[in-house]
C-alpha cells in the first residue's frame, strides 16, 4: 500500500508541477501577445485558487498539510476573490502584482514538495513543512498587499 501511495503523491506532484508551468506559460504569452481578457483573467485566477484550495485539502485529509497554513492559504484565496468581486463592482480590474505572482509560485512548489516530501528534517520538522508556512506567509502578505492597495473599493458607496 505504501508503494502505491507514494506513487500517487509523486504521479499528483507532476500534475500540479505541470498544471503550474501551463499557468506560467499561458500567463506569458498572454502577456507578450497583449491578448487577455476580464472572462480569461477571471478563469485564469479562479482555476488556480481552485487547484490550490483542493489540494490543500486532499493533502490535510492525508495528513500531509497543516489545517492551520491551509486554512490560511485557502482563506486568502477566497477573500481576495470577494475583494476582485468588489473591485468589479466599482468597473475596476484588479491585476495580479508580482508579489501575488510570486505567492502562486511558492504554492505550488511548496504544494509539489509536500507531495514528495523529501526525507530532509530541520529543526524537527519536514522541509516541505517549513516550506508551505513560507508559501502562507507570502500567501497572506500578498492578500494585505491587495487590500490596502484596493481598499477604496470597499470603502465605496454602492
Amino acid at each position: 500500500m505504501g508503494l502505491v501511495l507514494g506513487h500517487s503523491f509523486t504521479a499528483a506532484a507532476i500534475v500540479v508541477l505541470v498544471v503550474a508551468s501551463t499557468d506560467w506559460f499561458d500567463g506569458r504569452l498572454a502577456r507578450r501577445w497583449n491578448v487577455s481578457s476580464r472572462l480569461g483573467s477571471f478563469l485564469d485566477t479562479t482555476a488556480d485558487k481552485l487547484l490550490v484550495s483542493g489540494v490543500l485539502i486532499a493533502l490535510v485529509a492525508v495528513d500531509r498539510a497543516s489545517p492551520w497554513l491551509s486554512l490560511a492559504i485557502i482563506g486568502r484565496e477566497l477573500i481576495v476573490l470577494g475583494l476582485r468581486a468588489a473591485v468589479a463592482a466599482q468597473g475596476l480590474h484588479l491585476e495580479a502584482s508580482t508579489l501575488g505572482k510570486w505567492k502562486a509560485t511558492a504554492q505550488f512548489a511548496a504544494l509539489a514538495l509536500v507531495m514528495l516530501r523529501p526525507d530532509v528534517i530541520i529543526g524537527g520538522a519536514f522541509l516541505d513543512q517549513w516550506l508551505l508556512g513560507v508559501a502562507a506567509l507570502v500567501t497572506v502578505w500578498s492578500g494585505v498587499d491587495y487590500f490596502v492597495r484596493f481598499s477604496a473599493a470597499l470603502r465605496a458607496d454602492a
